[in-house]
This record gives structure tokens, sequence and C-alpha cells, in this order.
């Protein structure tokens, strides 16, 4: 008897012996630092884990538009990550046409990428030509509106369902000293804001004429100029909102502070955190309420190149655990996103999540920024509208003919 158990101890302690010494530490750098992000990021850590590997965690605070330039520093100056988070669409374009990047096409094939991702532009945006260089985790739209119900019944306004209620609500919510609108001060939050606007007040089509064929004439219309003068109308909203995060923004509806906040489906993790339920607590009305469409932009995470043979191995299997039906969930559910797999059960999805997959079952969608512009001419879209949001002597007429110029001369 005790031959047997000292063999079975023995066998025991060879496999974990084993297990130990195949076990890699893969570096992965994201920008999911608050309490929402940090749960659901939690999760992709658990399922990598369980595969024997172990997740080093490389948050790096301040959102992407912080988190980007050093990621690609690092992988331009040879000091690569194992897997680092970008927004699926063109920002890693340079580093794969500089062979930078790990093509994954092979898993992707034996995972059928191409059938269970939905919507198919996911996969194309991490496409370049005809070989897959990215796995989409998340369908994010950034075509939401946040309402503190409490807030509205608490000074006998009905919870607005759409934007024109809510404006047209400010003035009271003003005068009972509440911010109408939460805004933050990172630079990308107004460009948003202002994205949500051109969206649900002109619509889709107009959007990705602008942003997707670059019509410039189209930007300078009067049919444009009502967005113009709906963003004045969101600045002079926001003006007493004095922070900097856009989860501090969230935090300050959620607390009552604010009323509401133009934001992503991301917001909806920090009301999970809260403990707030959508449909009581909160409101959410996908397209500002007018026009319900959801944004196929999200996160993607891409795998430098790298010699090391053990590495590549891990890096391999990260991509299928993000992937799985079952991460899919966890992570999403926590997220406040949408999943990019269609074969997944979402039987736990609350309010939110079911107006945002029924908006994609209808195939209501647009493709995200980042999908239709380049980096640069964002970047300058983005540089217009925080001295637009943070300049109240900038008429709207200005901005929007230095916005027509910049949609002229993109690419």
């Amino acid at each position: 008897m005790m031959k047997a158990l000292r063999a079975v101890f023995a066998a025991t302690t060879a496999l974990c012996a084993a297990t130990a010494a195949n076990a890699t530490d893969l570096e992965v750098t994201h920008w999911w630092t608050s309490g929402g992000e940090a749960a659901a990021v939690a999760e992709f850590a658990k399922a990598f884990d369980a595969t024997g590997n172990k997740w080093v965690d490389g948050a790096i605070a301040g959102s992407g538009g912080t988190a980007r330039p050093i990621m690609i520093s690092r992988i331009t100056g040879g000091d690569p990550m194992g897997a680092t988070q970008f927004n699926h669409g063109r920002q890693a374009e340079e580093l794969v046409e500089a062979g930078l990047m790990r093509d994954l096409t092979d898993i992707a094939e034996e995972g059928n990428w191409k059938e269970v991702i939905h919507p198919s532009s996911l996969l194309d945006s991490c496409t370049l030509d005809g070989r897959i260089y990215c796995v989409p985790v998340n369908i994010h739209s950034q075509q939401w509106l946040w309402l503190n119900n409490k807030v509205f019944e608490d000074n006998g306004l009905a919870v607005p369902t759409n934007w024109d209620e809510y404006a047209a609500a400010a003035p009271k919510l003003e005068a009972a000293g509440i911010v109408p609108l939460a805004m933050g001060q990172q630079p990308w939050q107004t460009t948003l804001a202002f994205q949500v606007l051109l969206t649900a007040l002109a619509g889709p089509e107009a959007y990705t004429k602008i942003f997707g064929e670059k019509d410039a004439e189209l930007a300078a219309s009067d049919e444009l100029a009502k967005v113009f003068q709906a963003a004045a109308t969101a600045r002079d909203m926001s003006k007493d909102s004095n922070v900097q995060g856009w989860n501090d923004a969230t935090t300050m509806v959620i607390t009552g502070k604010a009323a509401g906040q133009i934001m992503g489906d991301w917001a909806q993790g920090e009301f999970q955190v809260a403990n707030q339920v959508a449909g009581e607590d909160y409101t959410c009305l996908p397209g500002l309420g007018v026009n319900e469409v959801i944004m196929t932009g999200g996160d993607a995470f891409y795998f430098p190149k790298v010699d090391d043979p053990a590495i590549t191995e891990a890096q391999g299997e990260l991509a299928k655990v993000m992937l799985s039906p079952e991460t899919q969930v966890a992570f999403n559910l926590k997220k406040g996103s949408l999943p990019v797999r269609g074969d997944v059960d979402l039987a736990a999805a609350n309010d939110c999540m079911k107006k945002g997959l029924d908006i994609l079952a209808k195939g209501n969608v647009i493709q995200s920024p980042d999908q239709l512009m380049s980096a640069d001419s964002l970047t300058q879209v983005n540089d217009l509208f925080v001295e637009f949001f943070n300049n109240p002597s900038m008429t709207a007429e200005d901005a929007q003919a230095t916005f027509a110029s910049i949609v002229g001369n993109a690419d």
C-alpha cells in the first residue's frame, strides 16, 4: 500500500514539475485600469492561467491615448511584450506592415474565426493582404447616453427617452445644482461626444460618408450645422464637469452629481461594480434615443514577433483562450461590451446588453472611426474638439469650418 502511495506521489510530483517547467510568463499590456475594466481583464487572466501559463499584467493607466505610444515605442525599440491591446482598426497598421506583428492566420483557420466572429468587419479590421494579425475580443460601441433615473425623478422630471428631452431638462437640473452632462477632460472624450451626436442627429449614413468617404462637402453643409449646434449645447451642459477620466465622469452620474453621460458601453462596467441595476437605477439610450445603431469598434490583441519559442507558444494559447465561448461570455458580461462570437449563450445579459444585442441582430451597425480614418487624421479631429469644448468663444460655425477642412484632407 505504501509503495503504491509513494508511486502516486512521485508521479504527481513529476507531473507538477513538468507543468511548472512548461509554464511561460506572458506580459500583456493594456489600458484597462478602472474598476469595471479590471474586473473584466481578470477574466482573461484567469482563463489564460488555467492553461498552465502565467498572465503578467502590464496595465498602463491613462487610456489608449497615453498607452499606445508607450506600447509602440517598446515594439519598435526591440523590447516587445508578449501581447498588447489596440482598438481593432488601423492603429497597428504600420507595425504590421513593418513585419513586427505575428501572423495569426493558422490559428484563425484552426478556430474557424471567419465562421464564428460576427459581424465579419471585426475580423476584416485584423486582416492585411489576406493575413490575420489580431484577435478581436469585443464589440464596443460609443453610441450610448447613460442616465441616473433617480436624479430626474427627484427633480420632478421624466427620465428622458431621447437627446431633445435630455437637453430640455438641463436648465432645471442646473438650478438644482446638478451637472446635466458629465464630461472628462481626456481628449478622446470630446471627440466621442461629437461623433455620437453626429450619428444620432444627422444619421448613420452621414457619419459613414464623412469619416469613411471623407465627404468634406457634407461636413460643411447646413445638415451638419445642427450637429455642431448640439455640440455647443453639450459644451454648455458639461461646463461644470471638472473631472479628468471617463470613469470619474461615470461616477458623477452614479452618485447623482451629474444627470447623464455620453459614453461607450464600457461605462456599464462601472455601474455594475457599483451594484446598479440596468433599467431600474440607470437608463441606457443607444444612439441617444434617436438613431439606434451599434458601432462595431472595440478591442483587439496583437502579438509582437519574438525569438523565444516558449513565448510564441504561449501567445497562441492566449489567442485561442480569448475567443473561447466561455471566456467571451465571462469577459464581456463584466466589460459591458458585446461578444464577437455569434454562438455564445448570453442568458445572463442585462437590460442594456439586450438592447445592444437586439440592434446588432437587426444589422444596424456602423464602423468605428479607427476603422475608417487614419490615426493622424483622427488626432487632428481630437485636437479640434478639445479646443472647442474648452474654449466657449469658439463658435459652432468656426468649428464646423475647421472640421470640414480636416475631413477634406484626411486619409
